[in-house]
């Protein structure tokens, strides 16, 4: 009997730890907008019971856990979820619904309108520092290597940036957030100034065809915002020499790494080149410069950057010419050039929040000297004198609402202070402009974002006011593909130059629609890019030519009664290495309408600094055998129109009326260039040089840019390159720091 109930004894209690640990299946589906989730990680919290989704996003497990418990719902591109589940003696069906993850680098970012080339996390490479300096007929410019962009015309003889069917002045370049407002070199007329700036200075760049950001004003067309670098990476020193000049310079970091400082320092003079090659232009005195530059950095304890960079330069030339005035046999102008820039800019985190105040000083002056020449005597002198000065000020604080929604504004203060002398003609003109500003990023998901922004602007010269609003929208089609909407309208006072007289004069205006579809993964970027342009309250002017000897013609502003538009799809395509082994290119084309009736024009026309057909071709190529770097650039542009245009009175109302109109021949130009690195896999070299051969227009193409006129219309000249082909060979020099992986990497 007792033996019997000790084995009744052992079988209930078998059986009751056998009920005890009796396993429960847990079940369910886990989706995301009504559809299933793979690969999400479900697991019972504290435990090690779970599983993984499959492809329909189902799940099962089966635990022998007891009581509330935890469930959670894990995955890389989704929020959390957790669910609260009593396990009893039942199975367990559960369904969750994911919320996406709102991630920073997954997140779609607004580009409409805009390239951005930086070191940041979304930024879609496309001109770095190395770009531009290998890219040939660039000449190591930030500006020129943008004309081998979608957007950018190729025009010659003026400096500046023309966007999109506006004039090299309706763009503006801002360094670390300030204006610029003397980026190139002061020249003379027919002769298109030089970058003054140091592209090495730059570790990026966002260059906007429009529809930029309300942090920017004064701009109709586009804007191209800098930013300089931060400490370099270690101390270096470097020495540039060619036929045409020489310059040295070094960055010193400090040992803690938390400071930097440096200086350069160059001399060019073309004396040299005009004895080797054939100049269309006569220089009488051969372009020659100065200039020199310094730097400093520091990293605060807490974080935050202070930066400073200062620039001199001085340029000096002379051209001779054909006079188009009876009675001479040459026309005669001199430059004496002096620019300076300084900029300091400090950033720094207080908590949730970023400041950004910068402030930049400008000093420009330019010294023409204008005479004609008849048997070797010269005569009928008279200067032109501009001297101009130029304070910035910005501050900009941004404060984060999540990972990729943020709201910042700020305000600017933009001061000029011109004076011009010409013969009997003395103006000083002054202006104040002041501006606030208000935007917001908001990031809906990491399939649609959003940024608005407004700005408001008062000028004390013109006593206006405007406002502005920007728009755009951003969404993310499919894995890799990407669309974008921007709308924004911009406000730009009348240039200086065409104030000569009292007039009713107020803002000039342009508003931007843009659509833009664009694929980018590693290696390639596929964009597509339609726009259109309306621009109102353009200036329109009067001609007056005060010295006939020396066709001096002044145009005047009278009224804000001008009016365009602008019209045209862009396309661009770049294969880095993924196509064809070591070989980085990039192919652009642009299709442009507009037509414009501004300044002195008596009619809306065809501007004459737009082309309808743009296509360039930007080929790389590094042979790491022969320690070679290749590279090729090709552009082409339909033939743009010229016209004289002449002013006269009639019944005391000025009159512009057109002379002679004509068609350019096509532009085209094809630029080659290599670089040797002859010290590529020496570990123990101590110095790095570079060794560069380019050679511009290498087909010899004789390009025109336009035409001058005599003051009767009678007679015309052909504005031209100063030489139709040009060799440059140079030998640069870096000690302490080695540049082999960029070379290697970025086609250096």
């Amino acid at each position: 009997m007792k033996t019997q109930v000790q084995k009744l004894l052992i079988l209930f209690s078998f059986l009751a730890f056998i009920t005890g640990y009796a396993q429960v299946k847990v079940s369910g589906k886990v989706s995301f907008k009504n559809k299933g989730v793979s690969e999400v990680n479900v697991t019972l919290k504290d435990t090690y019971d779970g599983a993984t989704t499959d492809a329909q996003g189902n799940f099962y497990f089966e635990t022998s856990e007891k009581g509330i418990h935890i469930l959670t719902f894990t995955h890389p591109k989704y929020e959390n979820v957790e669910k609260t589940i009593t396990i009893e003696n039942q199975d367990i069906a559960v369904n969750a619904d994911l919320k996406e993850q709102i991630s920073e680098i997954d997140a779609v970012v607004v580009s409409a309108g805009s390239i951005e080339a930086s070191d940041r996390k979304r930024a879609t490479t496309l001109l770095t520092p190395i770009d531009i300096y290998t890219t040939a007929g660039a000449d190591g410019q930030i500006s020129s290597a943008l004309t081998y962009l979608p957007g950018v015309q190729k025009v010659g003889g003026t400096e500046g940036l023309f966007i999109r069917g506006g004039t090299g002045t309706e763009s503006k370049i801002f360094m670390d957030g300030s204006l610029i407002n003397n980026y190139f070199s002061n020249s003379v007329p027919g002769i298109a100034g030089r970058d003054q700036f140091n592209t090495s200075l730059f570790k990026g760049n966002i260059f906007s065809s429009g529809g930029y950001s309300a942090l920017y004003g004064q701009a109709l067309s586009g804007a191209l915002m800098l930013e300089s670098v931060d400490l370099p990476d270690e101390t270096s020193y470097n020495v540039g020499i060619s036929p045409i000049f020489i310059n040295a310079g070094f960055q010193k970091l400090g040992n803690n790494k938390n400071y930097s400082y440096g200086a350069s320092a160059g001399y060019s003079l073309l004396s040299l080149m005009q004895k080797v090659f054939h100049f269309n232009t006569d220089f009488i005195n051969a372009p020659q410069g100065l200039n020199g530059d310094m730097n400093f950095r520091v990293k605060t304890k807490s974080g935050g950057f202070f930066k400073y960079y200062g620039m001199y330069n001085s340029n000096k030339m002379g051209v001779r010419s054909e006079s188009l005035e009876p009675g001479y046999d040459f026309s005669l102008v001199r430059l004496n050039g002096k620019s300076t820039y300084h900029n300091l800019s400090f950033k720094q985190k207080f908590g949730k929040y970023l400041l950004n105040v910068g402030g930049s000083y400008a000093y420009n002056r330019s010294d023409l000297h204008f005479s004609t020449e008849t048997n070797e005597t010269e005569s009928n002198r008279n200067q032109l004198l501009t001297d101009g000065n130029y304070i910035n000020f910005k501050a900009v604080l941004e404060r984060k609402i999540n990972r990729i929604s943020a709201i910042r504004g700020g305000f600017e203060l933009n001061n000029t202070d011109e004076k011009l002398n010409f013969e009997d003609v003395q103006k000083h003109y002054k202006d104040l402009i002041s501006s606030a500003f208000l935007e917001t990023d908001l990031g809906f998901s990491n399939a649609l974002s959003a940024k608005i922004g407004v700005r408001a602007e008062h000028s004390s010269f013109l006593n206006k006011n405007n406002i502005a609003p920007r728009f755009a929208l951003a969404y993310r089609l499919a894995k890799d593909w990407t669309t974008s909407l921007a709308y924004g309208l911009f406000y730009q006072n009348p240039e200086s130059k065409y104030i000569n007289g009292p007039a009713d004069l107020g803002f000039q205006q342009s508003q931007h629609y843009i659509f833009q579809v664009q694929r980018a993964s590693e290696g390639r970027t596929l964009r597509f890019e339609a726009f259109y342009k309306k621009y109102d309250q353009l200036i329109k002017t009067f001609t007056i030519t005060p010295d006939k000897e020396q066709n001096q013609q002044i145009q005047t502003a009278l009224n804000n009664n001008g009016y365009g538009y602008a019209k045209g799809v862009e396309l661009f395509w770049r294969d880095n290495k993924k196509t064809f082994e070591n070989i980085d290119y990039w192919i652009s084309y642009s299709f442009l309408d507009s037509k414009r009736d501004f300044l002195n024009y008596p009619v809306s026309l065809q501007p004459s600094f737009a082309a309808e057909h743009t296509l360039s071709a930007v080929a790389k190529r590094f042979i790491p055998e022969w320690k070679l770097g290749v590279n090729l650039s090709y552009t082409y542009a339909k033939g743009r129109p010229y016209y004289d245009i002449a002013s006269k009175f009639e019944n005391g109302n000025p009159i512009n009326y057109t002379r002679t109109e004509g068609r350019l021949k096509d532009y085209n130009a094809l630029n080659f260039s290599v670089n040797y690195l002859p010290n590529i896999g020496k570990k123990n070299a101590r110095a790095f040089p570079v060794f560069v051969l380019s050679i511009s227009n290498i087909l010899g193409s004789k390009n025109v840019y336009g035409y001058n006129f005599s003051a009767d219309g009678s007679r015309s000249s052909a504005v031209v390159p100063p030489v139709n082909t040009f060799v440059f060979i140079g030998a640069f020099i870096s000690f302490g720091v080695d540049k082999t992986d960029d070379a290697i990497n970025n086609n250096l």
